[in-house]
C-alpha cells in the first residue's frame, strides 16, 4: 500500500531542480505518499512569480543551478514573504557545514541530500509541513485576536467619543443655567465658549489647550445660580449692597467647580473665578492685574463682555457690533489684556461667523 499523508495531503509543494531526473523522482514519491497538489519547474528564475501565485506549504529547493542559484532564489523569496515564515528544503549533493551554514543564513529550515532516501525525504517534509500548520494556525490566532483587539479598541474609541460629547453636553447645559435666568435664549455659552477656542488659537496656545478653553468657558458664569432673583433679574442698577453680593457669582462658581482632580474642572473653576478680573486690577473678586489673571480668564474677559453687548437681554437692547468693538479697544490696557485686544480685532470676522451660525432665536 502508497504511504499517505493524512493531515497535510493538500499541502502544496513545489520541486526546484535543474535536473529533470531529480524533479521525476521527488514528483513519484510525493504523488505515491498521497500528496495531491505537487507543482515543479527545472527553471529558478520562475520560482519567485509561482510562489507569489500559490503561496507553498513547502518548496523543495536545488543549490547548485543556473540563472539562479538556491541562495539567490531564497534572497528574492525571503524579501518577497518579509515576515512571513519561508518554508525552504533545501536540496543538496553537498553535506559540508559551510555550505549548510549558508543556506540557514539565507532562509532555509532543512536539508535532504542526494541520493535521495525516500523516508528520509517524507519524513523531512512531513515534520516541516507540521511546522508550518502550527505557524498557520498561530498567525490566524494572532490574527483573529488583532482584530478583536481593534473591534474592542473602536468600541471604546465610540463609547469615549459619545462620553466627551456628553460631557461638553452636560458642560454647556450647566454653563446655560447659569445664563438662562438672564439670557432667554442660552446661546451666549456657545458663542462665547467658541470665540474664546478662536482668541485661544491666534494667542498661540495650540489645538489642545484651546480645545479645553471650548470646554470649559461655558461655565464662568455658573455661579449666577446662587444670586437671589431679586438681584439678577433687578431691571435698574444695583445698589452697593446688591452689587457686592452679585460679585459673589464668581467665587460661587469656582466653588461649584470644586477641586475636582481634572483639568477640564481645575480650568473652569479658574474661568469663572477670574473671568470679571481687570487688567488694571480694577476687577473682582481679588483685584488681580496684568498678566496675573491667567490667559484663560482674560481670554474668556473679552468674549463675554462682546457677546453680552451685542445680545439682547431683558433690561438691555443688543449694541451694535462697531460700538461693542469700539469699546473693547477703549478698555484695552484696563480691562482688557492689550494683546489680546489687537488679536480679537484680527479674529472679528471669525467672531461674526460665530455669531450668525448660533444666533438667538426670534
Amino acid at each position: 500500500m502508497p504511504e499517505t499523508i493524512d493531515q497535510n495531503h493538500d499541502a502544496k509543494i513545489l520541486i526546484v531542480d535543474d535536473k529533470i531526473e531529480n524533479v521525476q523522482l521527488l514528483e513519484m514519491m510525493l504523488t505515491y505518499a498521497g500528496y495531491k497538489n505537487v507543482t515543479s519547474t527545472t527553471d529558478s528564475r520562475d520560482v519567485e512569480q509561482l510562489h507569489q501565485d500559490n503561496n507553498f506549504d513547502i518548496i523543495l529547493l536545488d543549490i547548485r543551478m543556473p540563472h539562479l542559484d538556491g541562495y539567490q532564489v531564497m534572497g528574492k523569496l525571503s524579501s518577497q514573504v518579509k515576515d512571513d515564515y519561508l518554508p525552504v528544503l533545501v536540496l543538496t549533493a553537498q553535506k559540508d557545514m559551510e555550505t549548510k551554514l549558508k543556506a540557514l543564513e539565507a532562509g532555509a529550515k532543512d536539508f535532504v541530500t542526494k541520493p535521495f532516501d525516500k523516508t528520509e525525504v517524507l519524513n523531512r517534509i512531513a515534520n516541516m509541513l507540521e511546522v508550518r500548520t502550527l505557524y498557520n494556525e498561530r498567525r490566524q490566532q494572532n490574527e483573529i485576536l488583532e482584530a478583536k483587539v481593534q473591534e474592542r479598541t473602536l468600541e471604546l474609541q465610540e463609547r469615549n467619543k459619545e462620553l466627551e460629547e456628553t460631557r461638553l453636553e452636560i458642560i454647556r447645559r450647566l454653563g446655560r443655567a447659569g445664563e438662562y435666568r438672564d439670557n432667554e435664549t442660552g446661546m451666549h455659552v456657545i458663542r462665547m465658549s467658541k470665540s474664546c477656542q478662536r482668541l485661544a488659537l491666534a494667542a498661540g496656545l495650540g489645538e489642545e489647550h484651546a480645545e479645553r478653553i471650548l470646554q470649559a468657558s461655558p461655565m464662568h458664569d455658573v455661579g449666577k445660580i446662587g444670586i437671589p432673583d431679586g438681584i439678577l433679574l433687578k431691571p435698574g442698577k444695583l445698589d452697593p449692597e446688591e452689587w457686592e453680593i452679585m460679585k459673589t457669582h464668581a467665587e460661587i462658581g469656582a466653588d461649584i467647580m470644586g477641586d475636582f482632580d481634572s483639568p477640564l474642572m481645575r480650568m473652569a473653576g479658574m474661568i469663572a473665578f477670574t473671568h470679571h478680573e481687570k487688567y488694571d486690577g480694577s476687577g473682582y473678586p481679588n483685584g488681580i492685574k496684568g498678566n496675573g489673571i491667567p490667559i484663560e480668564g482674560r481670554i474668556a474677559a473679552i468674549c463675554d463682555v462682546f457677546d453680552a453687548l451685542t445680545s439682547e437681554r431683558p433690561y438691555k437692547e443688543a449694541w451694535s457690533v462697531e460700538r461693542a468693538v469700539d469699546l473693547i479697544n477703549e478698555e484695552s490696557g484696563k480691562h482688557f489684556d492689550p494683546e489680546l485686544v489687537r488679536l480679537f480685532n484680527e479674529i472679528l470676522p471669525d467672531v461674526l461667523t460665530i455669531r450668525e451660525q448660533y444666533a438667538d432665536e426670534e
